[in-house]
């Protein structure tokens, strides 16, 4: 009709993910699932800026409900609901809106210790309601953004991430207080006879780990008290991203079952090795889709959680099939992209005040050294088999999710412009340096690194929107307080210094 205006309809991120291809046969699945395991109550869960896994729990008899609309939270939970030393709340007010949480259904697992609970990943967005952006993605939901960075990289660079980690932490003794109390074993690494006495904690580990998807592999004691390595196969980033917090998740479990305290902290004593959480980085073309059911006649959960990407064309290998440890040109330039970036990176891989124990702890194979070889643990990366990297400066704090994109930026910088990571280090770097040789060293503060990190914007293109803002600030109070606190250390270097 002439004169009259035609209203235009936009359809949000949030209408656009819920109504995407396939998701409504998805949701049918987990509906069948709910019945055949006789669920009751179902845990919608995202991650904070820090790790923490936070959410709201549900029952199962409201699962299209929520698969459809959602559950609301506010915003701040993103930041674990956090006040920083001046009282008050860490990138969002009590004035905000809630933000509304969308669970992706091919992340639907019961959970082995209580079967009639399940767990379910989601993706966040703004609220319907928002004067601004209603219902667009949540740029402070790290494992939203993981998904869209890395879909961003498959288009431009037809490579996918696939990625390992090492995931150390320590098993300790309680004390009366509920305090820690010592680890549960010796600090003799790789000493079988210690592993042993942690046998019925990391074969509990194992059992629910398979149950919810994690094909583990191998294990060892490490050089820590009560410090164990428990590995499982590498996947595609988001997988792997999901997995480790499974993991996590599963080890605060345990421990409660057997009265100790899963440590993930990074540096609880001095004079030992720290907790790692090493990446080991490859980037591939192709690949099928296997759904690996660990002999189980019915899987507890969907095939998504139970799924790892297979085969494919991995351009990490070295060139034209040539022997030897020299990776790719595509490897090569990723790994220039990392040392170029290495100090921002260290913001977001040793990501508490704490990590910086392990880094000054001497004498442990820390990582504190811009520098690449092959087998060469005194460097910050290595080339730990032929077609893979490993990534040191990473440490069992880590927010995983942020930690992937930060590295998928670092290689999509490396790729565009054709970075030279320069020439492996083939002997032992401490002697070089002793005997004269210059190298560039990490950030060996969280202050420092912060500072590298708000210098570099491509790594904090891996923190978009919202996102970086709120780590900085959660981040930069991290280092305020600590800076502003009075320790034992203190007291026991000046209390008496004068006169």
């Amino acid at each position: 009709m002439t004169g009259m205006l035609t209203r235009v309809e936009t359809v949000t991120d949030l209408e656009a993910y819920v109504a995407v291809e396939g998701r409504a046969e998805l949701v049918k699945q987990v509906r069948t699932k709910i019945n055949e395991l006789g669920i009751h109550y179902i845990y919608y869960q995202f991650v904070s800026v820090t790790g923490r896994i936070v959410g709201k729990g549900v029952p199962a008899d409201h699962w299209e409900t929520i698969a459809e609309r959602g559950f609301q939270l506010v915003y701040g939970a993103t930041a674990n609901l956090f006040m920083n030393r001046h009282r008050e709340y860490i990138g969002y007010g009590p004035e905000a809106a809630e933000l509304v949480a969308i669970p992706d259904p091919e992340t639907f697992c019961q959970l082995p210790w209580d079967k009639r609970v399940a767990r379910v990943f989601c993706v966040c967005f703004r609220n319907r309601e928002e004067p601004e952006d209603p219902g667009a993605f949540l740029t402070s939901d790290c494992r939203g953004n993981l998904k869209r960075i890395h879909a961003q990289f498959q288009q431009e660079h037809g490579l996918h991430l696939r990625h390992g980690c090492e995931p150390e932490m320590m098993w300790l003794k309680k004390g009366p207080d509920g305090r820690p109390a010592g680890g549960v074993t010796k600090p003799n690494c790789y000493h079988i006879d210690q592993f042993e006495e942690l046998r019925p904690v990391f074969m509990r580990v194992i059992e629910y780990g398979r149950a919810m998807g994690l094909d583990m592999i191998q294990g060892d004691h490490e050089d820590a008290p009560g410090q164990l390595e428990l590995n499982f196969t590498y996947d595609d980033a988001l997988r792997t991203c999901d997995r480790l917090t499974t993991y996590r998740q599963i080890c605060a479990q345990v421990a409660r079952e057997f009265n100790l305290i899963a440590c993930f902290m990074s540096k609880p004593f001095m004079g030992v090795s720290a907790s790692g959480c090493h990446h080991n980085l490859s980037l591939w073309r192709g690949g099928e889709e296997s759904v690996n059911s660990f002999g189980m006649e019915t899987l507890p959960g969907m095939a998504g959680t139970f799924t790892y990407r297979k085969n494919g064309e991995n351009t990490f290998l070295p060139a034209n099939g040539a022997s030897g440890w020299m990776p790719g040109p595509i490897g090569l330039k990723c790994i220039g992209g990392v040392i170029e970036h290495l100090g921002a990176l260290t913001a977001i891989g040793s990501s508490t005040v704490n990590s910086y124990r392990r880094l000054w702890d001497t004498g442990l194979w820390a990582p504190v050294y811009a520098t690449w070889g092959y087998q060469n643990r005194t460097c910050g990366l290595r080339v730990s088999a032929p077609g893979r990297f490993e990534y040191r400066s990473v440490d069992s704090m880590v927010n995983p999710y942020l930690m992937a994109a930060a590295l998928l930026k670092a290689f999509d910088d490396g790729i565009k412009r054709d970075l030279d990571p320069g020439e492996p280090e083939q002997g032992n770097l401490y002697e070089a340096m002793a005997a004269g040789k210059q190298v560039k060293k990490l950030p060996m503060s969280l202050g420092e690194a912060l500072e590298c990190l708000a210098a570099d914007p491509v790594i904090q293109s891996a923190l978009p929107g919202e996102m970086y803002r709120l780590y900085h600030e959660y981040k930069y109070d991290e280092w305020e307080r600590f800076m502003a606190t009075v320790s034992d250390w203190d007291m026991e270097n000046y209390l008496d210094c004068l006169p």
